[in-house]
């Protein structure tokens, strides 16, 4: 198995053109649909290149993975910082994930993250993948509630764990255009949890998402209404 090659400050513009290749290709075919040559391809560059900087296509999955939501993480992270309210931070996670911020659009990278869960289930070194993605996604779930000092009596990590499976569960009906999960349906439910679970007062009015200033999505991926788009889960996953 070839070994990728070590990431520096030289190297790192070529990898991330083949990063935004190889996710925009993930997203448009699948992972089982692209290739290696076709992810040189699009980065202009020779499949070897691709191989020696990534070594497995396993790896190219999870590295397009984490590429694609780094910028979402960055961007959500400022904005929550400037939310006070517990309520309002909780809206944007849920709306981040679960409400596609234009018509046609697969909230979050679900197209990388479906392929991602697929892979997981076989490979190590996709698991790995996941495992660090997730904790991630719930740490920033535990920041919401946490930096606020407000005191919600309820264990923050334990929350995390069961707002993100019930964030993924909607997210997958709202991306799979179930008849009776839309994304409003999905927004309310998770409201609901988060209402019952935080001792939060219930919402009259459901307001629209807010949108992550200065990001720039990739054709198919994760939305920050405009950012978890690419692929990512968390597009403010």
């Amino acid at each position: 198995m070839a070994e990728p090659a070590t990431a520096t400050e030289n190297n790192e513009a070529r990898r991330v053109q083949m990063l935004r290749a190889a996710t925009e290709l993930i997203c448009e075919r699948g992972f089982t649909e692209t290739r290696i040559s076709d992810v040189a391809k699009r980065a202009g560059v020779s499949s070897a290149l691709v191989i020696y900087y990534f070594g497995t296509r396993d790896r190219l999955l999870v590295d397009a993975l984490r590429f694609s939501e780094e910028s979402f993480y960055e961007a959500a992270e400022r904005m929550l910082s400037e939310v006070p309210s517990v309520r309002e931070r909780i809206s944007l996670l849920i709306e981040w994930t679960c409400v596609p911020s234009s018509a046609g659009e697969i909230p979050g990278a679900w197209g990388l993250w479906f392929d991602l869960w697929a892979q997981a289930f076989r490979h190590e070194e996709v698991k790995a993948g996941r495992v660090e993605r997730d904790a991630r996604w719930r740490r920033m779930i535990v920041d919401a509630i946490e930096s606020t000092g407000s005191g919600t009596g309820v264990h923050p990590s334990m929350f995390a764990l069961e707002f993100a499976a019930l964030l993924d569960g909607l997210s997958i009906q709202v991306a799979l255009d179930d008849p009776e999960v839309d994304s409003q349906v999905a927004y309310d439910i998770a409201m609901r949890f988060a209402e019952r679970e935080l001792n939060l007062p219930t919402e009259q009015r459901r307001t629209r998402p807010r949108s992550l200033a200065g990001t720039q999505p990739l054709a198919g991926t994760k939305s920050i209404a405009g950012t978890k788009s690419a692929g990512g889960r968390r597009q403010a996953r």
